[in-house]
């Protein structure tokens, strides 16, 4: 099965508390580990669209990294917001972590499902949008571009992930709904809204691709299921 649970804020050090989003925050770490025990196996893969980690830096992150690693399942992890520590495909790969693969500008088969991602950014609406933003807005579709592009076409199904919503604040999608469409995705899932960000929440099919948000908050820090599939077939 393919699950998905985004924006998991973990905290090694125990000093960045999430419960300014809500009490619901308290302990949420427990929670999550919790469930995805109870849920997941390890023939499963879970994707987690961004925002793993609160470290700054690479060698810090491991730390967090490494718990999710020794978790059930085989994960896709996919850059947030937040995750300051993020370096190249080199240096990511050299942490040596035995069940991660990290989608950047690349894409990962498993069981013929392509599964590519990237990023995003804020919706180009969103008040104070500027000229940066608009930089970045269209690096992070690039990227998006050349990771779709490099899903084999053989595949069945086509999974993006996202961290921003692709959706403008009226709701609407924007250049990376068209983009996911124009690739044939079938399937798209994104976190980063939390607490009274959740009225921002799309889920709805759009042009044949279904929008699942995965913020962990937002699915009550329990694994959603995305995809059910019978057999095993990984290759990265």
């Amino acid at each position: 099965m393919i699950y998905a649970i985004g924006d998991l804020h973990l905290d090694y050090t125990k000093n960045k508390a999430m419960d300014i989003f809500g009490e619901n925050w308290i302990n949420h770490e427990e929670k999550i580990f919790s469930k995805w025990k109870e849920l997941i196996k390890d023939g499963d893969l879970v994707l987690l669209p961004g925002d793993i980690s609160w470290a700054l830096k690479l060698e810090e992150a491991y730390y967090d990294l490494k718990r999710v690693d020794q978790l059930p399942g085989y994960k896709i992890i996919t850059k947030g917001n937040h995750d300051f520590w993020w370096q190249g495909p080199k240096k990511l790969k050299s942490l040596g972590l035995e069940t991660i693969t990290f989608i950047q500008n690349n894409s990962f088969i498993y069981n013929n499902v392509g599964i590519g991602g990237t990023r995003g950014w804020i919706s180009k609406d969103w008040e104070g949008f500027n000229e940066q933003d608009e930089k970045i807005f269209a690096r992070e579709l690039n990227r998006l571009n050349m990771s779709l592009s490099s899903i084999d076409s053989s595949v069945e199904i086509k999974i993006a992930m996202l961290h921003y919503p692709p959706f403008n604040t009226d709701f609407s999608p924007n250049e990376f709904v068209e983009l996911m469409a124009e690739h044939k995705v079938d399937i798209c899932i994104y976190g980063h809204l939390h607490a009274e960000g959740h009225r921002y929440v799309v889920e709805k099919e759009i042009y044949g691709i279904k929008f699942h948000c995965v913020s962990c908050d937002y699915i009550n820090f329990e694994p959603k299921i995305i995809l059910w599939l019978c057999k095993l077939n990984m290759k990265k």
